[in-house]
């Protein structure tokens, strides 16, 4: 909530006026209730006194009619007292002034030491606040009886409370004269806030014809007898003539504001116009004002040719699919078309005066930032081809750096230029592995037809010859192991074989979803053993795709076995399904729990035999087969290491906060019954 200045003063002067009247009312109040108050008590302490020496002799005689007629005639001559009464020196009252019988509970309320001449106390009673004295009888330090004496707050309470009030009254009535006083002066000085406050409001609305000092009575051509209206500020009667350049005056100097001000301040019509503080303010500002107009006119038109030529610039750099910067000459960014700002992750706003170790990490800002020192250095473009990461993904590249000249032709700064090849490095890596694969094919088949026949007649013969070996000998022995490690080659040649020869596919549609539960159905007992769950999250709204089934079932066999693999025992397997709307394909995913892929491995993992399994485990065709599915199905296969956070937190038991991240997911992605028809 905005608070008027007019306001603050009449808050801050009241505040104080408040602040000095409750001090002094306080202060005031406290020492009449202190004094008023010790009088109270010495008053008491007299009448206690001046009972007790009368009493001595009649507790001494035992004259108990003499008691009660001193007890009596101290409350009847002392309004305030409110009891009297007498013990002897076992406690008993020898006389009392209650009307109603003697309360039993005051004897103990007030009793003085041996080493006390006498004692006092405060007591809460039905009738108020009573200041109990007790004064000891005695003779030669000889105790006979006490003398106590009640003596009542109300009468002095009550007159603190009439001088309380007449004080109070009178402190709220010098409040009231000292604001009315004040309210005077803040509403005139407030006014003229207001209006300076005003002009400057339309002043930011754009209104730069605003007048804030009111005209003089007499201007400096009244006041001088002056006829020259050729003076600049002759009739002028908004601008003072002390802030006008080129007066007739003889005796101002030539100049602006800045250099004749001094010896204008000797003027007579200075002296007689500039008024107090708020005048000179409203007077600076109108003068202000009218010379930001001037500047501001003539600042327009270059502004206005300015302006068309940036937006026809930016329109033209936003356009371009290509990043672009500039960076001066200590790398911090001077401009970046909106390509830039998507690459970066950030707006506009937020790169413009940055510098590298803002945006990037670093390990690259370091980078960046010795390139930019050798092309600072030698002149020379910088051209290169760059993987770089962004968060789960990775983007290549193409980078263009030019140094940019200033006029006297030394490096102001570079230019960057750059634009996003990652899809071409794609397609070329797919090409790559589809030749590379083919290639292989052509190989492994020929070599398995060889292999195969061997192979063949060592098995023969092995199986011949134990026929012949005595059970449980060593020749049985070695001829069973013969046997076994023929058949283990004879399996490898048989996946060279089904790795090599492309079969015709069977093309039908293919529900997905069900194709991945019937093989969890299957490995999902196998699995078990090895205590790996097998999770699903599968999307009930997946559209069809157009393929041979077998193969689909094949790739995610292939895909499930290395999980299981990956993972060994005492693990989770996600398996999961979508849709791109976008790319108009299918995604199956396989999501496992176990050490992940090691960085450099990433690229080789779809080669054909290249396997981190020990030889009799696998053969390292099963991913370059699935490999080689998805691409006969149109599609592809991505792989993801270690696994993302928002992928990691939807497996069970798995912590997306984890400081070391593991697992590994491979994306088949086919495209749907759809998409076929369409293409």
């Amino acid at each position: 909530m905005q608070v008027s200045f007019k306001t603050k003063i009449y808050v801050g002067l009241f505040s104080l006026l408040f602040l000095f009247g409750s001090g002094a009312y306080w202060a005031a109040s406290k020492i009449l209730r202190d004094a008023l108050l010790e009088e109270n008590r010495t008053r008491g302490h007299v009448i206690a006194r001046s009972l007790t020496s009368h009493a001595i002799e009649p507790v001494l005689a035992m004259d108990f009619l003499r008691l009660k007629n001193l007890v009596d005639d101290a409350v009847v001559s002392n309004k305030d007292v409110f009891y009297a009464f007498i013990t002897n020196a076992r406690g008993e009252v020898l006389a009392h002034t209650f009307q109603g019988g003697f309360p039993t509970e005051l004897l103990k309320a007030n009793q003085p030491m041996p080493s006390q001449s006498h004692s006092r106390r405060l007591l809460d009673t039905e009738a108020g606040l009573v200041y109990d004295y007790a004064f000891p009888l005695s003779i030669e330090e000889n105790r006979f009886g006490v003398v106590r004496v009640g003596l009542l707050q109300t009468g002095v309470q009550q007159a603190i409370n009439n001088l309380s009030l007449t004080m109070f009254l009178a402190t709220t009535l010098f409040l009231l004269l000292s604001g009315l006083l004040g309210t005077a002066l803040a509403r005139t000085v407030g006014k003229r806030v207001e209006t300076l406050h005003g002009s400057i409001d339309q002043v930011l609305r754009g209104d730069l014809d605003v007048k804030t000092a009111k005209p003089l009575e007499k201007n400096c051509w009244d006041i001088t007898q002056c006829q020259k209206e050729d003076c600049p500020a002759y009739n002028e009667k908004h601008i003072r003539c002390w802030y006008v350049a080129g007066t007739l005056c003889p005796h101002c100097v030539e100049g602006k504001y800045a250099r004749k001000i001094e010896s204008c301040t000797t003027c007579p019509v200075y002296r007689s116009c500039a008024g107090d503080e708020l005048q000179k303010v409203a007077d600076s500002f109108d003068f202000m004002v009218r010379t930001l107009k001037g500047h501001l006119s003539e600042l327009q038109e270059a502004e206005n040719t300015l302006t068309a030529q940036q937006e026809l610039l930016k329109t033209i750099l936003n356009a371009t699919p290509d990043f672009v910067s500039l960076q001066d000459r200590n790398s911090v960014y001077k401009a970046a078309n909106k390509a830039f700002c998507e690459l970066v992750g950030k707006e506009e706003s937020e790169i413009i005066g940055k510098n590298d170790h803002d945006l990037f990490s670093e390990k690259r800002a370091e980078s960046n930032r010795m390139e930019d020192l050798e092309l600072l250095r030698t002149g020379e473009p910088l051209v290169k081809e760059e993987k770089i990461r962004r968060g789960s993904t990775t983007r290549w590249i193409h980078l263009m750096k030019l140094p940019v000249y200033d006029s006297n032709g030394s490096i102001a700064g570079m230019l960057c230029s750059g634009r996003d090849i990652t899809d071409l490095k794609t397609f070329q890596d797919q090409l790559y592995q589809a030749q590379k694969m083919e290639t292989i094919g052509q190989m492994t088949a020929g070599i398995a037809h060889e292999i195969n026949t061997p192979l063949g007649i060592i098995l023969g013969y092995a199986q011949l010859l134990l026929e012949d070996a005595p059970k449980g000998s060593d020749l049985e022995n070695d001829l069973r192991t013969i046997e076994k490690q023929t058949r283990i080659c004879r399996k490898i040649v048989a996946d060279l074989l089904r790795f090599s020869i492309h079969t015709e596919s069977t093309l039908e549609r293919v529900d997905v979803n069900r194709s991945v539960e019937e093989i969890v159905s299957v490995v999902q007992h196998t699995f078990s053993l090895e205590r790996v769950r097998i999770v699903q999250k599968l999307d009930t709204q997946l559209p069809f795709i157009v393929g041979d089934e077998e193969k689909i079932r094949q790739a995610l066999v292939n895909l499930l076995n290395n999980a299981f693999d990956a993972i060994g025992s005492d693990g989770v397997i996600l398996i999961s399904t979508g849709w791109n709307d976008q790319q108009q394909m299918v995604s199956l995913s396989v999501a496992d729990t176990g050490p992940g892929i090691p960085e450099h491995m990433i690229d080789k993992i779809f080669d054909p035999f290249f396997t981190t399994k020990s030889v009799d485990k696998g053969t390292g065709l099963g991913l370059s087969v699935t490999f080689g599915i998805a691409r006969d199905h149109g599609g592809r296969i991505e792989v993801q290491s270690p696994l993302p956070p928002e992928l990691r937190s939807e497996i069970p038991g798995e912590d997306e906060s984890l400081e070391i991240p593991k697992g590994t997911v491979f994306t088949l992605f086919l495209p749907s019954e759809s998409a076929g028809e369409k293409a």
